[in-house]
């Protein structure tokens, strides 16, 4: 017995060494390969917001090239939707302004689900139930005023106030997603109900194309209040423009430049690093430092921001939004004109 704990002694280096080495092989191949190759972006961000998004992710798979097309997501789509009807779509990762277009191309079987995405700290309603886009932002809409406004808006009932009466400026749905989103959380929000959008039309609200727009005519004292998304009111405050922007008492609606990988991706694993990459601490605080609030709870906000848990987001069900999308629009330009 002495002498067979002798071999077994004597084998141990030699054992410890080849176990050492089966580990360092097979490690790399239970952990997946680092992933490389080409992968093809199609996105609507904002060219520096894309540039910034691109360099982070290549920091974190330095092997991995990207291709991008950026454009508005109208046009985006419209390209993709081209593509498809081609038999040839080229994007392996949709990174586009809001969930209601995703949720279209969830419906049509176009999305690959994640499972495996790490969506622990993202809010409730920013990930579909199948997760095939997860959102990777939250950019509310709430409202812009001037600092001569005649009072301090704390709700979206305040846009009927006398006071505010000619004095509203708000983005279209016809041009902006945000916006229909917006819409169609305020009609179904108890608060306000089905005809809010009515009294605005009655107390000479206008509607301009987008949330540029908006900005500019409140900031410029056109307006003194606006229908906005937050970042553009409180980058220009930051900034010494005379604008403010409050989180109204019903809730804000959010959009939140949700992420996916289409199914015909040629290349998936580069495509899920890259979910991973927005979905992660550091793609999280890439959104802060660009100036969004990020979806993720554990990450701070950028400065002039609440945290994310002192805010109350309206909800949307996206299935209900696609069903009265377009009725919505249409009564949007019988109230405003198109």
């Amino acid at each position: 017995m002495r002498g067979d704990r002798h071999r077994i002694s004597g084998r141990g280096p030699v054992l410890a060494r080849v176990a050492a080495l089966v580990v360092a092989l097979v490690a790399p191949a239970a952990g997946g390969a680092a992933p490389a190759g080409k992968l093809v972006l199609y996105t609507s961000q904002p060219d520096r917001d894309a540039a910034q998004t691109v360099q982070g992710f290549r920091a974190h798979a330095p092997q991995v090239e990207v291709e991008v097309f950026r454009s508005g997501t109208t046009e985006v789509l419209n390209k993709l939707l081209a593509e498809f009807a081609a038999g040839g779509p080229r994007p392996d990762v949709l990174l586009i302004a809001d969930a209601g277009s995703m949720e279209r191309l969830h419906a049509e079987g176009r999305l690959l689900p994640y499972p495996g995405a790490d969506v622990a700290q993202l809010p409730p309603g920013t990930v579909n139930r199948e997760r095939t886009y997860f959102g990777t932002k939250l950019i509310t809409t709430g409202i812009a005023y001037h600092a001569a406004a005649a009072r301090k808006p704390t709700s979206w009932k305040d846009l009927l106030a006398p006071e505010a009466r000619g004095q509203v400026v708000l983005p279209s749905p016809l041009y902006s997603g945000a916006a229909a989103i917006h819409m169609a959380a305020l009609l179904a929000s108890p608060a306000l109900g089905p005809h809010y959008y009515e009294e605005l039309a009655r107390n000479q609200a206008v509607a301009v194309r987008g949330n540029g727009a908006v900005a500019s005519a409140v900031a410029g004292g056109q307006k003194m209040y606006g229908v906005l998304v937050d970042f553009m009111a409180l980058n220009a405050k930051a900034k010494g423009s005379p604008i403010d922007f409050v989180f109204p008492a019903e809730g804000v609606t959010a959009v939140t430049e949700p992420v996916a990988i289409l199914r015909t991706a040629r290349n998936v694993e580069a495509a899920r690093a890259f979910v991973d990459f927005l979905l992660s601490r550091d793609g999280q605080a890439l959104a802060t430092r660009q100036g969004y609030l990020p979806a993720r709870r554990d990450v701070a906000p950028p400065p002039g921001f609440p945290p994310l848990a002192a805010i109350r987001i309206l909800p949307v069900d996206f299935a209900d939004f696609l069903a009265h999308d377009e009725a919505n629009k249409r009564r949007f330009a019988e109230l405003f004109g198109g």
